[in-house]
């Protein structure tokens, strides 16, 4: 496995790649890597003739008050995980190389307009996800891939970013995957780090809670999405230490609200989950299709 920490570097790297006609699929990363992000390796490797997996933890996507500097870094792990999961090449930049000028910070900002980056964590954390169509728009002009695979757990992510790859005419591929899961239901994340033990006891209540849409719809079909979130909302808040930070339902990719029935909605609707226990934010969702309903 190649390392590259700067930009110029890995740009000569990529002239042999197309050179040779290979194919790059792209898997981003904040790093300390865990299955999740390993099985998208997996599944890059399958539909492409290089791997490059970066390790950026992006400062624009974080608040000011938010777990920047806390968040979870190691380095020497990552790599090792990387280069044991057939990962090609590693783009390790700093902050500077990224964001010249210091400060991280940026003059040109992607903003993605609309619902799909207003409602659910981007109501609790403006301007995150104009960090994160900025930091993605960048990596991409520097990667250059064929495609770019990202976890389902960041569902809104997915959408932010497949609506500017979309609007912006990006000649990138957008592959969504599904969520790996702990044994006991858990979205694996970085994060799950931070949590105590009677925290990672009581965790599980989000998959818990998303898993029991399928009992009350199908107990209520008439069931609407203000009347979901109210439940899913009673789930969770009747588990100690959980503080609920939105428990939502709607229209996907757009994120509209849903008017009627939720079994009758036409085409997906998430069911979408925040939920901190101490300082620890952790996020879960459901998709459903027409057909699973």
């Amino acid at each position: 496995m190649e390392v590259f920490r700067t930009i110029a570097s890995y740009k000569q790297y990529l002239t042999v790649v197309e050179n040779e006609g290979r194919s790059i699929g792209f898997v981003p990363t904040m790093g300390y890597l865990h299955a999740g992000h390993l099985s998208l390796v997996e599944r890059a490797k399958r539909e492409n003739d290089v791997v490059v997996m970066s390790v950026f933890v992006n400062p624009l996507q974080f608040g000011p008050n938010e777990d920047f500097e806390r968040y979870p870094r190691d380095e020497a792990r990552d790599l090792a995980l990387m280069e044991s999961a057939g990962v090609d090449a590693a783009f390790l930049p700093t902050v500077d190389e990224m964001y010249p000028g210091g400060g991280g910070t940026s003059k040109t900002i992607v903003t993605v307009g609309g619902t799909v980056a207003e409602r659910l964590c981007g109501a609790s954390r403006p301007g995150h996800f104009d960090g994160v169509a900025t930091v993605v728009s960048k990596l991409f002009h520097i990667i250059e891939p064929r495609r770019a695979y990202f976890g389902l757990k960041d569902a809104q992510q997915v959408a932010v970013i497949e609506t500017f790859v979309r609007d912006l005419n990006v000649p990138v591929d957008v592959v969504p995957c599904e969520t790996l899961r702990e044994p006991d239901g858990l979205a694996m994340s970085s994060r799950n780090v931070y949590l105590t033990p009677e925290q990672r006891k009581n965790a599980p209540v989000l998959r818990r809670s998303l898993l029991a849409i399928d009992e009350w719809l199908a107990a209520a079909p008439e069931t609407t999405a203000p009347e979901l979130e109210r439940k899913l909302a009673d789930e969770i808040r009747a588990v100690p230490g959980a503080e609920l930070d939105y428990a939502q339902v709607l229209a996907y990719p757009s994120l509209e609200p849903i008017e009627g029935p939720v079994a009758k909605a036409a085409g997906r609707f998430i069911a979408a989950l925040a939920v901190k226990f101490g300082g620890t934010r952790l996020i879960d969702n459901r998709l459903f299709h027409e057909n699973e309903r």
